[in-house]
């Protein structure tokens, strides 16, 4: 083999992966410009819908990156977003803060019981962090309730006369929600593609084999909890803003199990897998619960019959049959 041939070879082998990095660049953009023009075609009904869809794929998308990426599994994480919820709420409400500053509130409070959370649990894994998970979240549900007199317990209390007037507008809700999920998005991305988002399958598939190799994988876990926690208490923050009503049935532990089975259904450890999964699971639900006042049964069937074809999800059976260049 000559010397000339060694280059030709490797540029001809950076070609695919420069080649597969504007496929997935050009599939992400597409879709948040796909969404972008969506809201000018939805009819009013849908319009909201799919706004409040945004939302809650934004904090799936935070979900995956703990669950579909590090392999964590929580039953908690609706503490995060319910810390967004009420750092966002509870500051404009009684504080008189500004829409910007209650948002960014809401994500700081997000972060810090991420980080705080996660110093403790993370010394558990498997089935043990599971569990710790499920405790941390009902303490958190429990904490809210027993000071009703300033959360307002499961009545909630709403914002709408605190909000600037904007917020009513539902183009302005719809474009919101569709930055916060673009910035969900576009992070989960860049982590993913990131030397972090490689230690973190690694950790998933092999945490002693990835410790061995150095890594410390403990702090890349806490990282992606924080991140994690974080993209959630966005969401939470944004679900406030947006929709104007905080309560506490948001950090019930139902609403951890929402983002696995979103997860799920979308496909776990792929970045546009919660989108696809948020948006099924929203409309099955909205159909079903027209048609009879048992719609659970339908959508527990539905879940069966996709766990039987579709075991990684219907983006992570996409990706493993048709498109393997998928992050």
């Amino acid at each position: 083999m000559t010397d000339d041939a060694v280059p030709s070879q490797r540029r001809s082998g950076a070609r695919p992966k420069a080649a597969s990095r504007g496929r997935v660049l050009a599939l992400h953009l597409g879709l948040v410009a796909a969404l972008f023009a969506a809201q000018f075609v939805l009819t009013e009904y849908h319009h909201t819908n799919v706004a409040r869809i945004m939302v809650l794929a934004a904090y799936a998308a935070g979900y995956n990156l703990l669950f579909g990426y590090t392999g964590l599994m929580s039953l908690g994480h609706a503490m995060f977003f319910a810390a967004g919820m009420y750092g966002t709420g509870l500051s404009i409400y009684y504080l008189g803060f500004g829409a910007f500053a209650g948002f960014a509130l809401g994500v700081l409070a997000a972060l810090a019981l991420a980080a705080l959370f996660g110093l403790f649990a993370l010394r558990t894994s498997g089935v043990s962090f599971l569990i710790v998970t499920m405790m941390f979240g009902q303490a958190c549900y429990l904490t809210i309730l027993y000071f009703n007199e300033i959360t307002l317990g499961d009545q909630g209390f709403i914002l709408s006369g605190h909000l600037p007037e904007a917020l009513v507008d539902p183009d302005v809700k719809y474009n919101v929600a569709l930055v916060v999920f673009t910035a969900c998005l576009l992070v989960s991305l860049v982590i993913v593609r990131s030397p972090l988002g490689r230690v973190l399958v690694a950790i998933r598939e092999n945490e002693e084999r990835t410790r061995l190799l150095g890594y410390n994988t403990y702090a890349c876990k806490l990282l992606a909890l924080v991140i994690s926690g974080g993209m959630a208490g966005a969401a939470g923050a944004a679900y406030a803003l947006l929709f104007s009503y905080v309560g506490a049935s948001f950090a019930a532990i139902l609403h951890s199990i929402y983002p696995l089975l979103w997860v799920l259904m979308g496909g776990a450890g792929t970045t546009v897998g919660p989108l696809l999964g948020t948006g099924l699971m929203f409309y099955l639900v909205d159909v079903t619960s027209g048609w009879t006042s048992a719609y659970l049964f339908v959508v527990g069937g539905v879940l069966v019959v996709l766990v039987l074809f579709f075991p990684l999800g219907i983006m992570g059976t996409v990706r493993a049959k048709l498109v393997p260049w998928l992050p």
